[in-house]
């Protein structure tokens, strides 16, 4: 397993931000108050915090308002904001409770059972009642598989539900009837390309990119060349509008007008 390093402010992210707890945000921050750009980043650091927790300023710091705060399931701390000046603030991750609550920075940090739990708790209809975006971030951190079957044949041993039991998922069930639709769900592996080959992917599609539009620009240079070549010099068609040329013997030439003038009667 490859060991983690510690979460800090200037590394927190939208994602990792569940990975910590309430009293591991009092640390960061305490553990940050030595930095001089503290104070220029607060904005952003709070903003990812909210993303999973709710925080509150405490502008009236008594005793009886702490306790309600506490009886909610708060933790309160006090933070530095600069030099001169600290907050009393009030702080609690958020609960992820209802399919509405999933989102892709969230949804590789619970687990394949909380999952089910949450599904349980929000719906009845099966898998196909979830909105396709739901769908998407849940099959962003999980693999999903579903089934219906009769309820007597569910259980059938050596049948589907059995095998995937068997390759660690966890299953929801729910009834429709006489039948009953199962719910597969086990958490994906996290795989990290190289860097190496990524940067190998990147300078590929690079080229691609550089090397198709090289092709275009060289197809619309031709279409360009070949309108050009199309298009008519005024003064040149002036010119050889008028401009008769005959490849014949000027003698013949002489002798066929004289006919045509013999012929002629006005």
């Amino acid at each position: 397993m490859k060991e983690k390093k510690a979460i800090t402010l200037k590394t927190l992210t939208k994602s990792n931000v569940w990975d910590i707890q309430e009293n591991d945000v009092f640390r960061m921050w305490e553990a940050a108050e030595r930095d001089a750009d503290l104070k220029d980043n607060m904005r952003r650091y709070t903003d990812i915090i909210r993303s999973a927790f709710e925080l509150e300023e405490i502008k009236v710091d008594k005793p009886e308002v702490i306790k309600k705060y506490e009886a909610r399931g708060f933790k309160t701390g006090t933070i530095r904001i600069d030099e001169s000046v600290k907050q009393k603030i009030a702080i609690k991750k958020r609960p992820i409770l209802r399919v509405t609550d999933l989102t892709y920075e969230n949804i590789r940090h619970i687990s394949a059972s909380k999952l089910i739990e949450v599904l349980d708790r929000n719906f009845g209809g099966g898998w196909e009642s979830l909105s396709q975006s739901t769908q998407d971030i849940i099959e962003s951190g999980f693999d999903i598989s579903t089934t219906t079957l009769p309820q007597d044949r569910l259980h059938k041993p050596g049948g589907l539900y059995e095998k995937k039991l068997n390759d660690g998922f966890e299953v929801l069930e729910i009834p429709k009837g006489l039948w009953v639709e199962a719910i597969f769900a086990k958490e994906k592996p996290e795989i990290e390309l190289p860097k190496a080959k990524a940067n190998v992917l990147d300078d590929f599609e690079s080229d691609d990119i550089d090397e198709d539009e090289d092709v275009e620009l060289e197809e619309e240079e031709d279409f360009k060349q070949e309108e050009e070549d199309d298009e008519f010099d005024d003064d040149k068609l002036t010119e050889e509008s008028y401009r008769t040329t005959y490849d014949a013997d000027p003698d013949d030439l002489n002798y066929e007008a004289e006919e045509i003038s013999d012929d002629s009667e006005f």
